[in-house]
C-alpha cells in the first residue's frame, strides 16, 4: 500500500486530503510545517508528497529544492493558489513532478497521484541516444558527455518519449498522452517541463538538440538528424 506524506498548514484541506486517500487505499502522514516534513522524510520512506507551498518551518519550495539536493527522488506534487506559467515553471524547476493549482478536485488530485506514481515505478532496461546525450532508462541517469544532468522523473519521462521518437516531431497531444494518459493537465505544466528540459539539456552546451516546431511539437535531433 502506497504511503504519501501530505504537507499542507490549513487543518480543514489536510484533514480532507487525509481521509479521502486514506478512502482509497492509500497510507497518509502528515504534518503543517516544513521543518517537521523535512525530518519524517529522514526517518521515513514515502511514495509521494503532497506539498504545499506556503507553510511555516521551510516553505514548500525550499523543502522541495533540500530534498532533491539530498538525493531523495520521492516523487513530489505541489499545491498551490499560484497559477502563472512563472509560477509553474518555478515550481517544477526545483523538482517537483506535478504541480496542481488551488481550488482543485479531490478526484483530480487522486488522478495525478496515480499517474506519478505509475511513471516511478515503470521498470526499463534500455539506453537511448541521440548525438551525445545519452539516456539509461535502468538507472535513470541522463548525460551529455561525460556530464551527468539532473531531471525530475517527470521531466525525465517526457525527454525519453522525445528521444524514443527522435528525430521525430512529437505533438502537444502524444506527449500529453504518454505521460498522463486520459487525464487533461493544464498547457502551463507541460511547458514548463519543456523549458526546464532545455534549461538543462541544450543551455550548457554549444550544440542545442532540442527543436521547438510553432503549432506542431517538440523534437530532439542531433546535428546529422538535421542535416547540418
Amino acid at each position: 500500500m502506497p504511503t504519501i506524506l501530505i504537507v499542507e498548514d490549513n487543518e480543514d484541506i489536510r484533514l480532507n486530503l487525509v481521509e479521502y486517500l486514506e478512502s482509497k487505499n492509500y497510507q497518509t502522514d502528515n504534518t503543517d510545517d516544513g521543518l517537521k516534513a523535512l525530518a519524517l522524510t529522514i526517518v521515513n520512506k514515502y511514495d509521494l508528497i503532497v506539498l504545499d507551498i506556503m507553510i511555516p518551518g521551510m516553505d514548500g519550495l525550499r523543502l522541495c529544492r533540500e530534498l532533491r539536493s539530498r538525493g531523495n527522488t520521492t516523487p513530489i506534487i505541489i499545491l498551490s493558489a499560484k497559477d502563472s506559467t512563472d509560477d509553474r515553471i518555478m515550481g517544477l524547476s526545483e523538482g517537483a513532478d506535478d504541480y496542481i493549482v488551488k481550488p482543485f478536485s479531490l478526484a483530480e488530485l487522486l488522478l495525478r497521484i496515480q499517474a506519478v506514481l505509475r511513471r516511478s515505478s515503470t521498470p526499463e532496461e534500455k539506453v537511448l541516444q541521440v548525438g551525445n546525450l545519452r539516456l539509461e532508462l535502468d538507472s535513470k541517469r541522463v548525460f551529455r558527455g561525460d556530464t551527468e544532468l539532473k531531471l525530475n522523473p517527470t521531466a525525465f519521462r517526457i525527454l525519453a518519449f522525445l528521444m524514443q521518437k527522435s528525430p521525430e516531431v512529437v505533438s502537444r497531444e502524444e506527449i500529453e498522452d504518454e505521460i498522463w494518459g486520459f487525464q487533461r493537465v493544464a498547457g502551463d505544466n507541460l511547458r514548463a517541463h519543456i523549458y526546464q528540459i532545455r534549461k538543462i539539456v541544450d543551455k550548457p552546451f554549444e550544440e542545442p538538440l532540442i527543436e521547438t516546431r510553432h503549432g506542431f511539437g517538440w523534437a530532439v535531433r542531433a546535428k546529422e538528424d538535421r542535416g547540418e
